[in-house]
């Protein structure tokens, strides 16, 4: 089963990270909705943090992998965020388990297809030899070739842990998500809609959801409310925390 942090007691929160990230990344606001009077659950989906790492990955296998969580845990009615890739899987399992999800929030990512834009990421990642024992400096003179953002290094740099005394590794499943990194941007699958509560959340400052898009979201997600988080990107919820937390919880209140 896939990792889970767990903090407050209440109704069930699920949060699900991007592409590359982990529950770590959710830790600070996800405390902030545990002293709201919810039971938070900040996941590691297959392939990252501290879950599994298994050849196959795709949205059909991690959508599952939350609904035997949610089995397990013997959750119902919960809230459920998905930030960009986390996004697509919770768009597809609010529609495939309807009756498990009460509220469902999507930040910085719509249900349409996005062409592969990872590749210098993953060939800095790729570049690094851990066979070297390169030291967490070294790893970030490495990615600053490929990646020139201080921002999205130190994001990635988050994954590095030791794997023995001496040996720097990353989290993630590096092999299994540059084989597949094709289905990040897959389209949700036809014929699925989610009549309950949505909320589209959106940097200011990113290009994932365009004003364009709106219609598609309308049709899948009639119970839709779309609102825009000033000085932020893609990384809405680590850019701008207090309007992120803020509009969050003014949805589901």
């Amino acid at each position: 089963m896939i990792f889970s942090k767990i903090e407050g007691q209440g109704k069930p929160f699920l949060i699900v990270h991007g592409f590359l990230g982990m529950s770590d990344n959710w830790k600070t606001l996800g405390a902030q909705f545990a002293e709201n009077g919810y039971e938070v659950h900040l996941l590691d989906m297959r392939n990252h943090g501290r879950s599994f790492h298994t050849d196959a990955f795709n949205y059909n296998l991690m959508v599952n992998d939350v609904q035997e969580y949610c089995k397990f845990k013997n959750l119902e009615e919960i809230v459920l965020l998905g930030h960009s890739m986390g996004g697509k899987i919770a768009m597809q399992f609010a529609c495939q388990f309807p009756n498990l999800v009460s509220k469902l929030i999507i930040a910085d990512i719509g249900p349409k297809f996005y062409a592969p834009h990872h590749q210098s990421i993953l060939e800095g990642l790729n570049a690094v030899d851990f066979s070297l024992k390169p030291s967490r400096s070294d790893v970030d003179a490495i990615l600053l070739k490929h990646i020139t953002d201080f921002g999205t290094r130190q994001f990635l740099l988050k994954n590095l842990h030791w794997v023995e005394q001496g040996q720097l590794g990353f989290r993630f499943n590096l092999k299994s998500l540059t084989k597949n990194i094709e289905e990040i941007g897959k389209e949700l699958p036809a014929g699925l809609t989610f009549e309950k509560e949505t909320l589209f959340l959106r940097g200011a400052q990113s290009n994932y959801i365009e004003d364009q898009d709106f219609e598609t979201i309308n049709i899948l997600f009639p119970k839709n409310e779309i609102v825009t988080i000033s000085n932020a990107g893609h990384w809405l919820h680590a850019e701008n925390p207090k309007d992120f937390y803020n509009a969050v919880m003014n949805f589901l209140q």
